[in-house]
């Protein structure tokens, strides 16, 4: 008798820990076959003619996949990597391993779904089923006290009844015993070069974190410690004028740490330190993530109608490109957006933060619209991940106004005292 088949296609879930989709494949097959797929659309040039990955978030995702197949490997095992578009390449993964099953995450952005849409219908010509996991959120959609449709569109109202009336799961054990379909040729990891536009390569790189999920976890536990270097430099931060940053969103963003992870060591952390502010911000943050991932998930791309700023509260076209440019370049004059404008070129990291004050400067000062902000960072950002990336821009186009949100989710006042700027008529 032949064995069952079935292939774990990888996409933003690059870890074996908390991973219910690796889990269940394990348990329903006789062999797994372990896929990541480069897909080229992901490194292309967007319509705001910026790119939508560059190098050091490409650079985080390589070594993300590497450390995810060297997982792999010490089980015995390998990840096959390929590159080209999903919809072609499963089918003919299908067809040459004999795969009775596909199984991925489902992500919630239009781009992404529509990947999941193309492949299941490729599939379905061959009879085989694209099972759907969720395995981005801290809270299962089914766990959530309302359904989808009637989840609330205020941040603080989403927050309030899914805390009183929801469970967070135990996270999944990371497998011990994989039995993995035999794979003559693995494939290589490609070079940055061979992914990134030459355009998008940039220069003066100072990648400070490492992709992948040991990498996360080591640095979540570490950030955990009492007393360790990274948890003095939490505290001190939490005084600053920009306020704390765990910086664990970027091993977030590519699921090489689980949600449920990170809150239930935070858990553990404060039974053995007791409660602190910073580690109320950690889970205030797995909040907004799960908050901006239903509301996509509810309204799709009509989240963002509410947002359009008008075409007379935007920069005449002839001064939008000098703007943009030293908005992007740190050369607006303006201190604290040049410092963080360069930090982000060249670390790809910023607090969330400083985030609200270069998009309420590119907003409400330079007057140019907030998508070419959220694509800009798309390109930049280590830890980009499409629902927090443009729901959070978004919010700050709606002024914090009753536009999908609640007024306290983005203090706009706020943002332009740190700017040591004007609070603009038309805002206030």
């Amino acid at each position: 008798m032949k064995p069952k088949k079935i292939l774990v296609w990888f996409r933003n879930d690059l870890r074996l820990h908390d991973n219910e989709m690796l889990v269940e494949a394990i348990a329903k097959s006789d062999q797994i076959l372990p896929v990541f797929i480069f897909d080229p659309r992901n490194f292309e040039i967007t319509p705001h003619l910026s790119y939508r990955c560059g190098a050091i978030r490409a650079q985080f995702l390589l070594e993300s996949v590497a450390a995810l197949r060297q997982s792999f490997q010490r089980l015995g095992g390998d990840l096959l990597v390929l590159k080209g578009l999903p919809e072609v390449l499963l089918p003919e993964l299908v067809e040459a391993y004999d795969i009775a099953e596909v199984y991925h995450h489902r992500e919630v952005a239009a781009e992404e779904t529509q990947v999941s849409a193309d492949v299941e219908d490729s599939l379905w010509k061959l009879r085989i089923n694209l099972r759907h996991f969720i395995g981005h959120t801290l809270y299962n959609k089914e766990d959530l006290p309302f359904p989808i449709k009637d989840i609330p569109d205020t941040f603080a109202q989403f927050k309030k009844k899914t805390e009183r009336d929801a469970i967070v799961k135990a996270c999944f054990l990371a497998p011990e015993v994989i039995s993995f379909a035999p794979v003559e040729n693995a494939g290589e990891i490609p070079a940055l070069e061979e992914i990134v536009m030459p355009e998008a390569m940039g220069s003066s790189i100072q990648q400070e974190l490492t992709g992948g999920e040991a990498k996360g976890l080591q640095h979540l536990t570490t950030l955990l410690e009492e007393g360790s270097p990274i948890y003095k430099k939490a505290i001190k931060s939490g005084a600053g004028k920009l306020g704390f940053s765990s910086m664990l969103s970027p091993w977030l963003s590519l699921g090489c740490l689980s949600p449920r992870m990170v809150y239930w060591l935070v858990k553990d952390a404060e039974d053995k330190y007791g409660t602190n502010p910073n580690f109320n911000q950690i889970l205030l943050g797995l909040m907004w993530r799960d908050y901006f991932r239903f509301m996509l998930k509810k309204h799709g791309p009509h989240f963002f109608n509410d947002f359009a700023l008008k075409p007379e509260h935007l920069v005449p076209e002839e001064h939008e490109n000098l703007l943009f440019e030293q908005w992007k370049t740190g050369t607006t004059g303006n201190e604290y957006v040049d410092q963080h404008m360069k930090l982000l070129n060249t670390t790809g990291f910023l607090p969330h933060a400083a985030r609200l004050l270069l998009s309420t400067y590119l907003i409400y000062i330079l007057k140019i619209d907030w998508v070419k902000g959220a694509a800009y960072f798309e390109e930049k950002a280590i830890d980009h991940a499409p629902a927090n990336n443009w729901c959070n821009w978004a919010l700050v186009a709606g002024g914090g106004k009753k536009t999908g949100t609640d007024k306290s989710a983005v203090d706009i006042d706020k943002q332009f005292k740190l700017l040591n700027v004007t609070l603009p008529n038309s805002v206030a």
